[in-house]
């Protein structure tokens, strides 16, 4: 069995921004929407850390049976969340950063509303090569 590694961005509202799997799964969508929930139940852990710490990169907030959930926040209050099974924290943590590098290039794209979904096949394709970078 693959590892599965589920990563979402979450808005200020709570709002999914984005969401993608690795390794693209043709899994069945139960279980899509079961990681997603999960992903989704720890986001008041994760208001919870904020305020206990000034750090962006909040590492592994919660479990669930053998996943665990690491987050990262960045200064306008998204959520990057990520649902795994290794605990390595070194790639989590690069991964997180890179992919906050390019959602700030994102952000500067007069044509993109702050805390919409996004939709970019440029996002989309550097995130999946990141993923592949640090996850496989």
């Amino acid at each position: 069995m693959s590892v599965l590694y589920t990563f979402l961005i979450i808005g200020k509202n709570d709002n999914p921004l984005y969401e993608i799997e690795f390794p693209s799964s043709s899994q069945k969508k139960e279980s899509t929407y079961i990681n997603q929930y999960i992903l989704h139940s720890s986001l008041d852990i994760v208001e919870e850390h904020v305020w206990k710490s000034n750090n962006m990169y909040l590492k592994i907030i919660d479990k669930y049976n053998k996943y665990n959930i690491s987050s990262y926040v960045t200064a306008g209050q998204i959520k990057l969340m990520l649902l795994h099974e290794k605990k390595d924290e070194d790639p989590i943590r690069s991964f997180f950063t890179e992919v906050h590098d390019i959602y700030l290039k994102y952000l500067l794209n007069p044509f993109y509303t702050f805390n919409t979904p996004i939709t970019s096949p440029t996002f989309d394709a550097r995130v999946r090569k990141l993923g592949a970078k640090y996850f496989f």
